[in-house]
């Protein structure tokens, strides 16, 4: 492969601008068919198999309306001493709404929520679209399936609001499935802090303008690439409306690093006296290569989300791959154009002309390593039992999904979810919705719905609807707690495990349970009961490609080790912030929240690749210091010595991109953010820094050990590419009369 590659870095540094106007070309292409033929992407969290999707399934099949997206207009007086039993003004506000909504397109119908209040309040309140106290109101709308709605039918919906509250005696607030499937997440903010802290950081590193604006400006590009192709992408999966959010904060990330580690590289190589040309192509070669293999691996494990079984996160990886997909094969074509046309400007003026044989080894980190060295049993015990305390609250984590009560108070969807849970309970917002089978007994449906309003954990249910052509039966069942709070789904087990089985078990009749709270919490018992083999297979793989690559036993476990320590380690920040609720005012979260189910998969898959990425750039070094010297402490030392400035400008780049994600409104996105943010600052700092040159100390030579059987079986894997490249071509200069080198050239 490195041939390859160094014959693509030099081709492209040679005709810089045929490569640059294939991209060019591309993109044009990209946008052009995705602003003509692009789909709107779309949350659906239909997932085959589980409960709470066989009572959508059968709520379908039946062309039942509760199979469809739901709508709640909350409406309360602004007059505190009028409520709608007492005031005829805020009872014709409300028919003004209620007709309003239901003739907007494509709903199906409304709730008479006006005419149960003209029939008293006592018909009022025991319907549920009244409180008790009469205060609060709501008119539920009901709309058909997703598939047959489009984000254009919440902005009517957005729009009609706005309208309603103009010259009204009502607050009107909306919330409700049309806003879980189609509220588009605020993009921009993050982003661009991401990239304001990665200008300053490369441009502290690097202390070049063209060096700094190379690699923001490649992963920009590629990043909008990406982005614009989703729409694409939805003619093969549904990809969600958070996908490019998520895809936007890897993408940003590994494009600023991969792009980082090749113009080190380049610049080095030019600091030997290499032409521009040849030493585009030994970067491309040699760091191109370990970009091919770190971005390989991130594929590979954000794709493996497809293990989990749930279509929207095996949507979600498919984005999050195109977009790193993308940043890979720019970052060994784009980027050595660029290179090329940039030649010795790369580099500030004074050190144009500058010829250094040695390698770049910082004396600061030099003296660091040799510090660790020293300390190496205090180092690796402390920051071991460090880890471990921050990994500890993972014993606590809790699955689940974030609510409406979670989003700011200035948004609609926050305000109708406090009126309803201030005026009927907390359970009213996320109902469970029981669809029974009844095509072969229709007596069970009175007995079911009374043993179900029986449970401690429900506060009433709804009269039941019954559909005896359809052979169908629905009941709606309110939990005494609100849709996140972990009794809501012990209340959702227990109603499957012992209620329904007691009502039913001699009757042909089955009965599942669906909606929102139902659905994220089958979802979140599937990720779980999947996560610890997919975890053991990412290690495995890891494992595997790092004994491949290193020809050793002792690394690629110790890798696997540390891996596992700081992604717990975020995995424990997280329930500390998110569901402890320590620091949360920090970072604008509103309330406390679970840990959204597909979060702890997603991280691990991704932060797998990203860890790989640091490993490979330190390893790769001291084990080529070590063939060289056959002394593995001053290896370690050296190595670390002559990457760790990289690592670390590389890792406060990605940590400033995802904690830029963390000042958005979403809290699954703060989450993520977060949670990537941790793992990467332990990872390449903690981990990569102390932890690893601490154990490579104590293990001594048997890091490299590896059995001659095997090491005849396994197939050798030059990582840094240099083995069988031409010897580099220098700059004219640096040629004697004779047509010699006037030095031997040092590997890198």
């Amino acid at each position: 492969m490195s041939h390859a590659l160094y014959r693509l870095g030099r081709l492209a540094a040679r005709h810089p601008w045929r490569i640059i106007g294939a991209w060019l070309v591309a993109a044009v292409v990209i946008i052009a068919a995705s602003a003509t033929f692009g789909r709107e992407l779309e949350d659906t969290f239909n997932v085959p198999g589980l409960d709470s999707q066989d009572a959508i399934d059968l709520l379908s099949e039946a062309q039942s309306d509760r199979a469809g997206l739901t709508v709640q207009a909350v409406l309360t007086p602004l007059d505190d001493a009028a409520t709608f039993f007492t005031s005829p003004e805020a009872r014709a506000d409300l028919l003004e709404v209620q007709d309003s909504l239901l003739a907007l397109p494509k709903v199906l119908g409304t709730s008479d929520t006006a005419g149960a209040i003209d029939a008293g309040p006592e018909v009022a309140v025991g319907s549920g679209v009244v409180s008790p106290d009469g205060t609060v109101a709501i008119v539920r709308v009901q709309y058909p399936l997703v598939d047959d709605l489009n984000v254009g039918n919440l902005e009517e919906l957005k729009e009609l609001g706005e309208e309603l509250r103009l010259d009204s005696s009502l607050q009107v607030e909306l919330g409700g499935d049309l806003f879980n499937s189609f509220e588009q997440p605020e993009t921009g903010l993050g982003e661009m802090l991401g990239i304001i802290a990665a200008i300053i950081i490369l441009l502290v590193a690097f202390g070049s303008v063209i060096a700094m604006g190379l690699p923001i400006g490649m992963a920009i590009f590629g990043l909008a690439l990406g982005i614009t192709s989703m729409s694409l992408i939805t003619y093969l999966v549904d990809i969600p409306s958070w996908a490019p959010q998520m895809a936007s904060m890897i993408g940003l990330g590994v494009g600023i690093d991969y792009a980082l580690f090749l113009v080190t590289r380049h610049r080095e190589h030019l600091a030997r006296g290499m032409t521009v040309e040849e030493s585009v192509g030994r970067a491309v070669a040699t760091a191109g290569q370990a970009v091919v293999f770190a971005g390989g691996t991130v594929l590979i494990a954000i794709l493996g989300l497809a293990f989990a079984g749930v279509p929207f996160m095996t949507a979600a990886g498919i984005a999050t791959s195109a977009v790193v997909l993308i940043m890979v094969i720019s970052s060994i074509t784009l980027l050595p154009a660029f290179l090329g046309l940039a030649g010795h400007r790369i580099n500030r003026k004074s050190q144009r002309h500058v010829v250094d044989d040695s390698p770049a080894v910082s004396s600061g980190w030099e003296r660091w390593g040799e510090h660790v060295a020293r300390n190496a049993w205090t180092y690796v015990i402390g920051v071991t039992a460090a880890l471990l305390a921050l990994s500890a609250p993972v014993l606590w984590l809790q699955i689940g999904f974030p609510d409406a009560g979670s989003l700011p108070d200035s948004r609609t969807e926050r305000q109708a979810y406090d009126l309803v849970a201030d005026g009927f309970g907390p359970g009213i917002n996320g109902p469970l919705i029981i669809a029974i089978d009844i095509s072969e007994d229709a007596s069970v449906v009175e007995p079911l719905a009374a043993a179900i309003a029986a449970d401690a954990g429900v506060a009433g249910i709804a009269p039941p609807e019954v559909n005896t052509a359809a052979g169908v039966a629905t009941l709606l069942a309110f939990p005494t707690t609100s849709p996140q709070d972990q009794e809501t789904v012990a209340t959702l087990k227990r109603l499957r495990a012992d209620v329904f089985p007691l009502v039913l078990d001699a009757s042909p009749a089955k009965a599942h349970i669906g909606g929102g709270t139902a659905s994220f919490a089958d979802i979140g018992d599937r990720v779980n009961g999947r996560l610890p083999l997919f975890i053991a297979a990412v290690i495995a793989l890891s494992f595997l490609l790092l004994m491949l690559v290193f020809r050793s036993i002792l690394v690629p476990l110790k890798a696997a080790l540390l891996n596992l320590l700081s992604i717990g380690a975020a995995y424990g920040v997280l329930v500390m912030v998110f569901q402890w609720g320590w620091g949360k005012g920090i970072i604008g979260l509103e309330s406390t929240v679970p840990i959204v189910s597909f979060i702890p998969m997603f991280m691990f898959a991704v932060l797998f690749g990203l860890s790989m990425d640091y490993e490979v750039f330190l390893l790769s070094r001291v084990r080529e210091e070590y063939l060289e010297t056959g002394d593995n402490d001053s290896s370690v030392i050296h190595g670390l010595a002559s990457t760790a400035r990289v690592i670390t400008s590389a890792a406060l780049i990605m940590i400033s991109v995802f904690l830029g994600f963390v000042l958005g409104n979403d809290p699954i996105i703060k989450m993520m953010g977060l949670g990537l943010a941790t793992a990467i600052f332990v990872d390449a700092t903690i981990v990569r820094v102390i932890l690893v040159p601490a154990t490579m100390k104590l293990m001594g030579d048997a890091n490299w050990w590896l059995p001659a059987w095997l090491d005849k079986l396994l197939p050798t894997i030059d990582i840094e590419g240099e083995a069988g490249l031409p010897a580099p071509e220098l700059e004219a200069d640096q040629i004697d009369p004779d047509g010699e080198a006037d030095r031997e050239p040092a590997l890198v």
